[in-house]
């Protein structure tokens, strides 16, 4: 009997990636009454989770339990997952297109935004990126190496991921080794001479990105005193109207969070973080050995611009900081993918409500899609991968509806994995990613840690005893 839009079997999915956006998008077509579905999730890492296992930083480890609900979506028996398979390299556009009615790109953003000012390439200077990915123990930045030994330290930008890789640098040996972090970053944070970190943000007070939960937490650093410079958290008057509307009473409890420091006494901790407002870095200052060794910023103010929003702009005031390592954080960006359409200006793949559109025509690309970053850009939190997985799903269905679909040469499903396994005989299925959890949860359990990773892809292979 066949289905709505004359589907003789399943439709069949193939999704690449497998962060948040890969698995709400399944768990969204898993679930449909009217459709039947199977889905084939690709990643091309042995590892799947994305973001929640390479980029929530170890010591929250209540936001990765977001993975038993992906964990549920992967035992459904019309769900199969092939790791350590890149899409572009083991499979292009053409293999999908062959064996799958729908393709769905949930890739995310894997590289950073650059600031670009002068010095900014100089030794020391880093993708706050790089840094996240390496103390979560991702198999491509393991071998990264960070110089510790500076006693000053300035972080660029006031997201969440800036807050993050602050906190990281404040947090003592003992905290850190009750999380998951990586163990060779467990070592080199342990033996940090860091003793002074700057959070640095171009608007004020009520613009910061960071939530308050995030804010609030730097307060309570067992380790760290948190400093913010009064002046810099009195609110101007186009600010002060904002918060005085009372139309998001997060953004008046931050403030309150911010100015609340401005006015409370040190502790005399080891570390010192200082928060920042109104300032821009406009140079990377260097010294003669081609590393950092200070940062030119410019002191900004906010105007509001012709959509309401308040912006910030230089004024003719400026001042040198001493640092000698610095974490850029000014955002991710997407990365192009083979065969497909890109859009260079916002970093993402062109699309209309999850339906990937023509660069040239934009017209919708018959059977492809996207969701999650590569969608939208890097914005909002785990959850809001949610509810973009459903736009783009309810463009799915209502498409199989309509029949408009790639025709592959074969609904197999044995085809396809018979081609992966001639292309790269070392994929890792879901039972064999179960297997590499139980083994770091065991090794966790050991050492009275929520998890030891492995932080190889060798590794991960030796331990399923299999070839790469």
């Amino acid at each position: 009997m066949k289905q709505e839009g004359g589907l003789a079997g399943p439709l069949r999915v193939a999704i690449v990636g497998s962060g948040p956006a890969g698995f709400y998008a399944a768990e969204h077509l898993l679930k449909q009454k009217s459709l039947s579905v199977s889905v084939d999730m690709f990643d091309r890492l042995p590892t799947p989770f994305g973001l929640v296992r390479f980029g929530v930083a170890p010591d929250h480890q209540k936001i990765k339990k977001v993975t038993r609900v992906f964990d549920r979506v992967a035992s459904n028996e019309q769900f199969r997952f092939f790791g350590n398979v890149e899409f572009g390299s083991h499979i292009n556009l053409a293999d999908l297109r062959r064996y799958y009615h729908q393709i769905c790109f949930a890739t995310g953003a894997q590289s950073d935004r650059r600031l670009g000012i002068p010095g900014e390439d100089l030794a020391r200077s880093h993708p706050a990126t790089e840094f996240v990915a390496w103390y979560n123990g991702h198999p491509d930045f393991c071998d990264a190496r960070f110089d510790l030994s500076v006693e000053r330290v300035a972080v660029i930008g006031v997201g969440n991921v800036a807050v993050d890789v602050a906190r990281m640098l404040c947090r003592t040996k003992d905290e850190l080794s009750k999380t998951d972090i990586a163990d060779y970053a467990l070592e080199a944070l342990g033996e940090s001479r860091v003793r002074q970190v700057f959070i640095l943000g171009r608007r004020g007070p009520a613009q910061a990105a960071f939530t308050n939960a995030e804010i609030k937490e730097l307060g309570e650093l067992p380790g760290a005193d948190i400093v913010v410079i009064p002046g810099e958290v009195a609110l101007d008057r186009l600010s002060q109207r904002e918060v005085d509307a009372g139309e998001d009473a997060a953004i008046s409890r931050k403030v309150a969070i911010l100015q609340e420091y401005a006015g409370a006494a040190r502790r005399g901790e080891e570390r010192t973080l200082t928060v920042r407002f109104l300032v821009s870095p406009v140079e990377l200052l260097g010294d003669d050995r081609g590393g950092v060794a200070g940062i030119r910023l410019v002191q900004n103010e906010l105007y509001q611009t012709a959509d309401g929003s308040l912006r910030p702009r230089p004024t003719d005031q400026f001042e040198d900081m001493s640092v000698d390592l610095v974490f850029r954080s000014v955002g991710y960006r997407g990365v192009s993918l083979p065969d497909l359409p890109f859009d260079e200006t916002r970093g993402i793949i062109p699309n209309d409500a999850g339906r990937i559109v023509s660069s040239d025509t934009g017209e919708s690309e018959c059977g492809l899609y996207v969701a999650g970053w590569i969608k939208r850009g890097p914005t909002g939190v785990i959850g809001t991968n949610k509810p973009d997985a459903a736009e783009t799903v309810t463009a799915m269905v209502e498409d199989a509806a309509s029949g408009i679909l790639l025709e592959p040469d074969s609904t197999d499903p044995n085809q396809i994995e018979k081609l992966v396994v001639e292309r790269q005989r070392g994929f890792v299925s879901y039972d064999d990613w179960r297997r590499i959890d139980e083994v770091e949860m065991q090794r966790g359990t050991q050492m009275n840690r929520p998890r030891v990773k492995f932080t190889s892809t060798a590794d991960m292979m030796s331990e399923l005893r299999r070839v790469l």
